[in-house]
């Protein structure tokens, strides 16, 4: 993907060009995040994985993953749509959203197809 040698102006133009608009979520503690019983925790955070991987799968998310060292934002999600709308209702369907485990904030987030960790 990158030239040999120089980046110029009109790699970068063109790479630009080619860019997409996505929506990254941030997924922070709610209010049950602290005070949900090990149990529990374990049976709603093993249907939140289910979700996401579900979602991976349909083709929903790009990438996903947690935050190993934030007090507050614990995970991240870049989904595939721009439409704000159609991302909230796939993150309020998560089952440890829905159990206040977890809050969130959406944000329009703009990316070159192709990039990859």
């Amino acid at each position: 993907m990158y030239p040999e040698g120089e980046i110029t102006p009109d790699f970068v133009r063109k790479t630009v060009a080619t860019g997409k608009q996505y929506s990254i979520v941030f997924l922070n503690a709610g209010p049950t995040y602290l005070s949900m019983p090990d149990d529990e925790k374990q049976r709603v955070h093993m249907a939140h994985l289910i979700h996401l991987f579900t979602l991976k799968k349909q083709g929903h998310i790009l990438l996903v993953g947690p935050l190993s060292d934030n007090p507050i934002t614990k995970g991240i999600i870049i989904f595939s749509s721009a439409d704000k709308e159609e991302v909230r209702k796939l993150v309020e369907a998560d089952p440890a959203v829905k159990a206040g485990r977890f809050l969130y904030d959406i944000y329009g987030w703009f990316g070159v197809p192709g990039d990859k960790i």
